[in-house]
């Protein structure tokens, strides 16, 4: 099996994951490099997995760059405000681009990113890592065609990302599984929200109307003093109900005798190794990635629109 050569940019606490799994994919990629602005960080990790270091990305796609090989894909872990110059950088060079949630900062980097990433014909995928909870993965099939969601998802403040409030760090992932689940045009949203530690929103909520009747109520914080993920979804005949943090999921359906819950049987995997390895076969296979730049770009495009009805609210009341 042919193994890809990637690069890792930004070894904060997202890329350490992202580095220990590529790590223990050695039968499907050979990190050729990693890259952190803090150069002494990146030195230790470097000393850690044996692995070339640079201090600027940019390094990364010279021609006389002195890694294990020349770089065929690239792993973004960066704060949100650089992902569409960097990833442009990489596209640019003729690089596979794998960047984190949420794609850009804004929707006219989003669609460069993608323009770019179909002139050059190069892989772009976006971090939307629930896609790949076994959890999620599993009930799938059976949660077509929804009424009604509900989503909570609940984290402790995270002290990093605060660049970005809450809906776009947190809400974004239930956004994602949202529009993948649902498959119709959004017809209406309200949402509200409250900043408490940051200048951002650190808590919010969401009512998403699509024009096929489903109604989703999404629920985000990140100063809550437990860690909660989990979505609910009503079918016509059943209701599904799963965490992802536990990767449980129960079945509740309807027939003539009553109402019987089904524990469904979930092969529990580390979701970011099944993002990342999923990623490196779309580059070697030349597969269409299952959350390409287009999916994140519309995550991208609700969770800003949610953001602007949550201060638009805040300023109507104030």
């Amino acid at each position: 099996m042919k193994k890809i050569n990637i690069a890792l940019v930004g070894c904060g606490f997202l890329g350490q994951r992202h580095l220990k799994t590529l790590h223990a994919l050695k039968n499907k990629a050979n990190i050729v490099a990693i890259c952190d602005h803090h150069l002494e960080h990146a030195k230790a990790l470097g000393r850690q997995y044996h692995v070339p270091i640079v201090q600027d990305y940019r390094d990364i796609t010279v021609p006389s760059f002195g890694g294990t090989g020349p770089v065929e894909a690239v792993s973004i872990c960066t704060p949100t405000i650089t992902h569409a110059e960097i990833a442009s950088h990489f596209l640019n060079k003729g690089v596979h681009t794998f960047v984190e949630k949420p794609i850009t900062y804004s929707l006219d980097e989003a669609n460069e990113l993608i323009k770019l990433a179909e002139q050059k014909n190069l892989k772009l995928q976006v971090g939307h890592v629930e896609r790949f909870n076994s959890a999620f993965t599993t009930i799938e099939p059976i949660a077509q065609n929804p009424l009604f969601i509900e989503c909570h998802r609940l984290n402790l403040f995270p002290n990093r990302s605060l660049d970005i409030g809450v809906v776009m760090d947190v809400m974004i992932h239930d956004i994602d599984i949202i529009l993948g689940l649902v498959k119709s045009p959004i017809k209406d949203i309200q949402a509200v929200g409250i900043n408490v530690l940051t200048d951002k929103e650190d808590i919010a909520n969401a009512r998403l109307t699509f024009a096929n009747g489903c109604v989703c109520n999404v629920t985000a914080s990140r100063i809550s003093p437990e860690v909660t993920r989990k979505i609910r979804i009503f079918t016509k005949n059943a209701y599904i109900s799963l965490d992802y943090a536990k990767q449980e999921a129960n079945m509740y359906s309807k027939d003539e005798r009553g109402i019987h819950k089904r524990n469904i049987p979930i092969e529990k995997e580390e979701p970011l190794k099944k993002e990342l390895e999923h990623f490196l076969d779309c580059v070697r296979d030349d597969q269409r990635p299952k959350v390409s730049g287009v999916e994140g770009r519309e995550a991208l495009r609700v969770a800003l629109e949610i953001t602007q009805k949550i201060w638009e609210h805040r300023q109507s009341i104030s």
